[in-house]
């Protein structure tokens, strides 16, 4: 009885010391959560993932319903009340009107915004582009009957993704998730970026979002940007440097700790 309970003792304390040493490393480095944009789901940063976790970082992709901002936003909010600790919180394209709202959290730190709208309180990511040219892409977005909208086989092959495969292009078309048309026409009611660090990746070759406009919102920002000679999808057709610019915002939040 008395070895038994030795064992008992043992086993405990060791699983105790695990789940401390355990706890310890979830929390030592920020993790990353990272919001997908429009016309994705969040297999659209399957390159960039493995990236990040081979660093030892923790990283969740939200999958985003698209059907409202107030929907989006509650979606990141969920993921990140299971973060143990600081958060990066990334977001790319539409992802990044809902980084700007739900990036208010207490537990993020540093804002990523890869080739993404940086909307001021009140503003809605449809006015967003006034004073700027027309991206080409616009004219590939077509609405269905149920309110939604999506991006045509043309336009994900010319113009979302044209540094990609048409193999990989016609994968993104059919796994896409439509968004509803109305999430543009809602407002934010803060703007994150105002009180934390920000980053922000500009994709130079970009046909939906204008990348004057990327270069304006990085400007207004205040954000240490990176410009790489991408279509809309930087992080797939360039993961290493966009997760190489994600690494520095953990970085810098992990020194600050």
């Amino acid at each position: 009885m008395f070895r038994f309970k030795t064992l008992a003792t043992a086993i405990a304390m060791t699983a105790s010391i695990f789940t401390l040493g355990s706890s310890f490393a979830d929390t030592a480095k920020p993790s990353v959560v990272i919001v997908h944009g429009a016309f994705a789901d969040g297999s659209d940063w399957a390159k960039v993932v493995p990236l990040l976790q081979a660093q030892g970082i923790k990283v969740t992709v939200v999958q985003n319903p698209l059907t409202s901002l107030a929907e989006d936003v509650a979606a990141t909010r969920r993921v990140l009340n299971n973060q143990q600790g600081d958060v990066v919180l990334v977001g790319h394209s539409w992802g990044g009107t809902v980084i700007s709202q739900a990036g208010t959290d207490a537990h993020v730190r540093g804002l990523v915004y890869v080739a993404a709208f940086a909307p001021d309180a009140g503003q809605a990511s449809k006015d967003l582009g006034q004073g700027y040219p027309t991206p080409p892409g616009i004219s590939q977005i077509a609405a269905d009957s149920n309110g939604y909208l999506y991006l045509t086989p043309q336009g994900m092959a010319t113009d979302f993704a044209q540094d990609l495969p048409k193999a990989r292009t016609d994968i993104m078309t059919a796994t896409q998730g439509p968004i509803r048309a109305s999430a543009f026409e809602d407002r934010t009611s803060a703007a994150a970026w105002s009180s934390k660090p920000s980053w922000y990746v500009v994709a130079g070759q970009d046909r939906m979002i204008d990348p004057g406009l990327q270069r304006a919102f990085a400007k207004k920002l205040g954000a240490q940007t990176t410009e790489l000679q991408t279509s809309h999808v930087p992080q797939q057709s360039q993961p290493a440097e966009v997760a190489k610019v994600i690494l520095q915002a953990v970085n810098k939040v992990a020194s600050s700790q």
